[in-house]
C-alpha cells in the first residue's frame, strides 16, 4: 500500500510495487545514494548488492533500452547490442528522464514513463537480497532477484564486461 508523503518519483515506484504485492518497501535513507558505494555503505551491503538501472540508447532507432546490472559490475555494450539487434550507447541525462520519468542517480527498474526493453545482469542472481534506487537520489527499496525479475520484466543476461 503506497505511504502518504512519499515524494512522486518514490510513490510512483511504490505503487508500481504495490501492483505486485510488494509494498510498503521503498525507504527515504536521508542521505545520498546516488552511486552503488554510496548505497552500498547506507545499507550495510556488498556493492554487488545494489542494482544500477542504466539507459541506454539505441543508434540506428533511437529507443531506450535499460540494463540493470550489479553495482560491482560495467556494461559490455557490443554484448548489449547483441541482445537489441542495433549498436546502443550511454544516453545523457535528458533521454533518461524522458524515458524513466527519473533523474540519473535515482532511476529505479520499474515506474517508468514508457515501457521498455529491460536485461537483468545475470551476476544480481546469486544475492539473497538487492538494493535498487527508488526514484530519487535518497530512496532505495529492497529486494529478490526474482522479485527483480517479477516487477521489471526483464530477461536474465549476460552483459557484464
Amino acid at each position: 500500500m503506497s505511504r502518504p508523503g512519499l515524494r512522486a518519483g518514490p510513490a510512483r515506484v511504490q505503487a508500481a510495487l504495490d501492483v505486485h504485492g510488494l509494498g510498503p518497501r521503498v525507504r527515504e535513507i536521508g542521505a545520498s545514494t546516488r552511486t552503488a558505494a554510496e548505497a552500498a555503505a547506507v545499507v550495510g551491503c556488498h556493492v554487488a548488492q545494489i542494482v544500477k538501472s542504466l539507459v541506454f540508447r539505441c543508434r540506428d532507432s533511437g529507443r531506450p533500452v535499460m540494463v540493470v546490472t550489479s553495482g560491482a559490475n560495467r556494461v559490455d555494450e557490443a554484448k548489449l547490442a547483441a541482445l537489441a539487434g542495433e549498436p546502443v550507447g550511454k544516453a545523457d541525462a535528458a533521454f533518461v528522464r524522458e524515458h524513466t520519468g527519473f533523474a540519473i542517480g535515482g532511476v529505479a527498474p520499474v515506474a517508468h514513463a514508457a515501457p521498455m526493453e529491460t536485461y537483468i545482469d545475470a551476476d544480481l542472481l546469486a544475492h539473497d537480497r538487492i538494493w535498487a534506487a527508488a526514484g530519487a537520489p535518497d530512496t532505495l527499496f529492497e529486494l529478490t532477484p526474482s522479485e527483480l525479475q517479477l516487477i521489471s520484466g526483464g530477461r536474465v543476461a549476460d552483459i557484464k564486461a
